[in-house]
This record gives C-alpha cells, structure tokens and sequence, in this order.
C-alpha cells in the first residue's frame, strides 16, 4: 500500500503532514490514553495488530478483533478473539474503550456501539473513529460509512453523553488524498512520472484546508463520549 510506504520512508514530519488522517488518529489516541488514570482496563475494540497498544502502557490494555479482516496482517498479539456485537466481558469491565476505524467493518454498528457502552463502567471513556470518504478495504468485510448524523445518532443511541464529533480535515485535504491514492494505479517506473505531476499538488493543497468551514468533505471523523455516571 502506498501509505503505508510513505509513512515509512518520508521524514516524520513530512509523513505527519501528507497522512494528516492517521497522525490526527494516532494524537487522539495519545491524549485520549493520557487522561487516563494508571491501571484501569481498557478494551481496544477491534485492536487488529494492536498498532494502539504502545498508547496505553500505563493502563491495563485489553486488544480484542475477530481476527478475520486482513490477511496479510499478524493478529498474534490479540488478547482476545471475539465478536464486537457480542463483547465477552460482564457489564461494567472497561473504564475507557477505543473503536478505531473499524466500525465500517461490522454489519451492525448500532449493536457495537450498544455493546461498547454495556461494558464500560459509569462515567467511562469512549473514542471512536469512523470514515466517511475513503476507499473499499479489506473487502469483503467492509460495510459503510458515516456521516457525522450517523455518528451521532449512534452515540446517543447507546446512551452515550458528552458527545464530540470532530471532522479530520476538508476537501482540499481529501483532493490532495486521493492525488497520492491515484498513485498506486501507474505500474513501475511510471509511477515515478506520475508523482511529478500529482505529488506537487497533493503537498500544496493542504496548505488551503481552512477554506472550507464546514468540511462535509472530510476523510472521517474523531468522537469522543462519556458513558453517564
């Protein structure tokens, strides 16, 4: 994947600014596992590689997937196998829980979300990420996207409170996106000339994000919520 050898090879600050959706993810994770107090559990809900795990050594980290999204990927380090819509914990188990784009790979989200909410403790911590504009993967385990409306509805749904919908970037971010995305397609050396032609733009027109108030054109979504006390 051509992120992936992006974020590998460019400077870090360079990787930060060109896949601004997953550096903005990997902040939220940070700080969301930072206002955690040491030693409470927390259940990583669809943990896939446990790439988040690092975040939480300070806390009891719980990776839990269903293992079966992505073959290539090692889901050894999991501690537990398990359906996100059927969570095998007892209500109450968790103080805090992450969902991290994976919430369009489950065919019931609104049982997720519900499940999610059942295993916090009162006064839990919840961080979910959800795509709205982005590509089919992992196919064919791939089954939606989310407005900020869905997303919302959801939360509140499963009784969730104080709740925070934050878009990861406008259109200008996203049209640069998908200029890097395009580059997969041009086998070879070729790609190497397409880069001269869509690299430029794809680093320039972040620079011009703010113009778009409103960013319905968005990558995806951060949300953060509070199960009630």
């Amino acid at each position: 994947m051509i992120y992936d050898a992006l974020r590998s090879l460019l400077p870090r600050s360079i990787a930060r600014y060109v896949m601004h959706f997953e550096a903005s993810i990997d902040d939220a994770v940070s700080n969301f596992a930072g206002a955690l107090p040491p030693a409470v559990r927390v259940l990583d809900a669809g943990a896939g590689e446990t790439a988040h795990k690092h975040y939480f050594s300070a806390q009891q980290y719980c990776g839990l997937d269903l293992g079966i999204g992505d073959h290539a990927w090692d889901y050894s380090q999991l501690d537990v196998l398990g359906n996100l819509e059927t969570l095998p914990f007892p209500d109450a188990t968790f103080a805090a829980a992450i969902n991290i784009v994976t919430l369009e790979h489950v065919v019931h989200p609104d049982r997720v979300i519900c499940e999610l909410g059942r295993v916090l403790a009162p006064g839990g911590r919840f961080l979910l990420v959800a795509p709205l504009q982005w590509e089919e993967h992992q196919q064919p385990h791939d089954y939606g996207r989310f407005t900020r409306f869905a997303l919302d509805r959801l939360l509140k749904q499963a009784g969730f409170t104080e709740i925070s919908i934050q878009p990861v970037g406008g259109i200008f971010r996203l049209i640069s996106r998908r200029l890097l995305n395009a580059l997969q397609f041009f086998p070879g050396p070729l790609m190497l000339v397409a880069a001269v032609f869509f690299a430029p733009p794809a680093l320039v027109l972040p620079l011009l994000d703010p113009l778009d108030k409103d960013r319905s054109f968005t990558l995806g979504y951060i949300c953060s919520a509070r199960k009630p006390s």
